[in-house]
């Protein structure tokens, strides 16, 4: 018997704390050949998701994968993530969260041709989804998110 990755019960644990505080959520992903997001707001192999229960629809997450519906620029998408390309997740407004390292799968080509794994940390930078079709980005956190790595 292996042994559970314990990053999917964190993923969830803390997207039900910012939904229960009111925050906002939001997943730093990395993207590789397996992550299913609108390829013109990537950036540097990343992007940063708004996951609040505003700007998603049919939220999924599983051990393996996040999976939603979100609109981009006013089209909408359906989006799929496997849970080991998350590398953070945090609350918009105060920047805690959680990051978590990523470890590329063995004969991913294009992981391994990726090898920028630093998350990105510049929410403000990247376009997320709005229920809304607005596709500016939306007004970002005062001061730098904060992420804790917790052992």
């Amino acid at each position: 018997m292996s042994a559970l990755s314990q990053q999917p019960y964190f993923l969830r644990a803390l997207y039900e704390w910012c939904v229960d505080s009111g925050l906002t959520p939001y997943l730093t992903v990395k993207v590789d050949s397996r992550t299913r997001v609108p390829q013109g707001y990537v950036k540097d192999g990343q992007i940063v998701l708004n996951v609040g229960p505003s700007a998603v629809r049919n939220m999924q997450m599983d051990n393996e994968w996040v999976t939603f519906s979100a609109r981009f620029g006013g089209a909408s998408h359906v989006i799929e993530v496997p849970v080991g390309n998350v590398l953070a997740i945090y609350a918009k407004e105060t920047g805690e969260g959680m990051s978590f390292e990523f470890l590329p799968r063995p004969g991913d080509a294009t992981v391994e041709a990726e090898t920028d794994t630093t998350p990105s940390t510049h929410a403000q930078d990247e376009t997320v989804p709005s229920e809304a079709g607005n596709p500016s980005p939306p007004q970002p956190p005062k001061g730098k998110p904060r992420l804790r790595v917790v052992k």
